[in-house]
């Protein structure tokens, strides 16, 4: 799924213009982002769950070369489908 194709769906829906369904995609998007950012996670009810997770140093292989390489620490973001959304996929 893109950013294109949730402006597609926005515009049939509302029956706006392109331009301002890609806004509203765009707005959506930014939304999600701050969310995660302010509170470590949302929740869509039906739909799932977003949470944000640290993620420690660790070491890992070049799939090239095979060499170890040292991986920094950072942050992931990891999905949980709700029972609604499991139940009808």
């Amino acid at each position: 799924m893109s950013k294109a194709f949730i402006a597609s769906v926005l515009q049939d829906s509302m029956q706006c213009t392109g331009v301002a369904a890609h806004q509203a995609a765009g707005d959506l998007m930014e939304a999600i982002v701050t969310e995660l950012k302010r509170n470590g996670g949302f929740t869509l009810p039906s739909f799932g769950t977003f949470t944000v997770h640290d993620m420690k140093e660790r070491r890992a292989l070049n799939p090239r070369t095979g060499a170890p390489v040292q991986v920094k620490a950072g942050k992931t973001v990891r999905f949980r489908a709700s029972p609604n959304l499991k139940k009808s996929v």
